[in-house]
């Protein structure tokens, strides 16, 4: 997984995970960090294979490492960060080796990850959306009971 290797040094994946950890230092909710990136990625592949989908894994992680990656600009700017995630992500996917199809297809999933109409897609869209949700252990959360996420999006029970 040489090019998820270069993703996780590349100084724009960096300064904006910084940027992200700085932005939610005080935030006593689910955070958009790497442990969430790695969790997505990893509930990712599970169930990519589950479910007979072939998906290269580095296109998964590729994704899954920058769909939150613009989250701070959302928070500072107001730019929804699904976009602000995808800018990020065009500029770094190249530099890591990934072709134009392919960035252009990790794109499309990242831009995508909120909207729930492709959940049941069996690609990178719908991959990527259902371990995004997934990857919340709401279950364990001692914050569980004041957050504000849709009760029917809470993961009260471990799914994967």
């Amino acid at each position: 997984m040489d090019r998820i290797d270069r993703i996780i040094v590349h100084p724009l994946f960096v300064e904006n995970l910084q940027k992200n950890r700085r932005a939610e230092a005080d935030r006593q909710f689910c955070c958009h960090d790497m442990g969430h990136f790695l969790d997505v990625a990893r509930i990712g592949t599970i169930l990519s294979l589950e479910k007979g989908i072939s998906i290269d894994r580095e296109l998964i992680y590729g994704a899954a490492l920058l769909h939150d990656i613009g989250k701070h600009k959302q928070y500072g700017e107001g730019i929804p960060h699904e976009q602000a995630s995808a800018v990020i992500a065009a500029a770094v996917l190249g530099d890591c080796g990934f072709t134009p199809q392919e960035t252009g297809r990790i794109i499309e999933a990242i831009q995508a990850h909120r909207d729930s109409s492709v959940s049941r897609e069996r690609d990178l869209r719908g991959i990527l959306y259902l371990a995004d949700k997934a990857s919340r252990p709401c279950f364990a959360c001692e914050e569980e009971a004041a957050c504000n996420w849709n009760g029917d999006k809470k993961n009260l029970v471990i799914r994967y």
